[in-house]
């Protein structure tokens, strides 16, 4: 049974919030800045300024040299784009790929609302979505709580469009602000092109959760793999060597081709087991997120 919003908040205020502040001493605040730029105004262009800040359109239009004046947001907006699709659910509780989704949601959102930023999330599965606008405060992520751990109906219907998700996180971002994309990566569709477009306009964080075993599958005999989006299943000997090095050779192929997809991307991206303790992935996100600054 799931936990009720309140008490799953406690718990890791106390068990995982409360750890890493001592272990990072506030540096999450300052490792992913995520600033709002929005334009202000125009002027003339002084002669000592940089020419590339020059606006060249409304300068033709005038005749005189113009720039663009920006200000600058202070208030953080995080988004969360959280896939719930049949993938997700893989595994069993507490070490299933949705259960680290959710505290890795529910952790993140706290961490940025304490300082007074807003928060708004995207719960996407193949057929049921919902935007959640950003909002702060300790109500709100216990409502985002509430909503990421209401049951996500077994609904099918092939495998998850991912691109699509990434769309729909675009279309509700519409100010630069900070995106954690937090899912398995397993699904149809453009995402990485998507992935691409949406990190032009804002600082985008990929978090790619998965099971150990989806990495190394052991030796359980013959046992029926089921996919779990597609509901395809096949009779499969997991004691047989060859099949366990085709396996791990598809394997290899499957993580260096999101690697690169991420690289091409030109994302933060980190991969989180369903069985790591969460305080030290989250440091090492912050590390990584601190070193990739310097």
């Amino acid at each position: 049974m799931t936990a009720p919003p309140d008490r799953l908040l406690r718990r890791l205020e106390w068990r995982v919030l409360r750890r890493l502040d001592g272990r990072l001493q506030g540096a999450y605040r300052t490792a992913f800045r995520g600033t709002g730029i929005d334009f202000d105004s125009l002027r003339e262009y002084a002669p000592d300024e940089d020419v590339r800040h020059i606006d060249w359109n409304v300068t033709a239009r005038l005749d005189q040299p113009h720039v663009r004046q920006y200000t600058e947001d202070r208030e953080l907006t995080a988004w969360l784009v959280l896939d719930q699709s049949a993938s997700m659910r893989f595994g069993e509780t507490p070490q299933g790929k949705d259960s680290m989704l959710t505290d890795l949601a529910v952790c993140l959102a706290r961490l940025f609302t304490r300082g007074g930023n807003r928060v708004g999330a995207v719960l996407y599965d193949n057929r049921r979505h919902r935007v959640v606008p950003p909002r702060t405060g300790r109500d709100h992520v216990l409502r985002l709580t509430d909503l990421v751990t209401a049951p996500t109906p077994d609904r099918g219907g092939g495998s998850t469009d991912l691109a699509a998700m990434i769309r729909l996180a675009a279309r509700s971002a519409p100010r630069r602000g900070l995106v954690f994309v937090i899912s398995d990566f397993i699904g149809e569709g453009d995402w990485a092109g998507e992935l691409t477009r949406l990190a032009l306009r804002h600082e985008v964080v990929a978090i790619r959760v998965v099971h150990p075993i989806e990495l190394e599958l052991p030796d359980l005999g013959l046992v029926l793999v089921e996919d779990a989006e597609t509901g395809e299943q096949v009779l499969a000997d997991t004691g047989d060597p060859l099949f366990r090095e085709r396996l791990r050779e598809e394997v290899a192929a499957r993580e260096s081709s999101v690697d690169e997809a991420m690289t091409r991307a030109g994302v933060a991206a980190h991969r989180v087991r369903s069985d790591e303790d969460l305080v030290e992935a989250l440091v090492e996100m912050v590390r990584r997120a601190k070193r990739g600054r310097r």
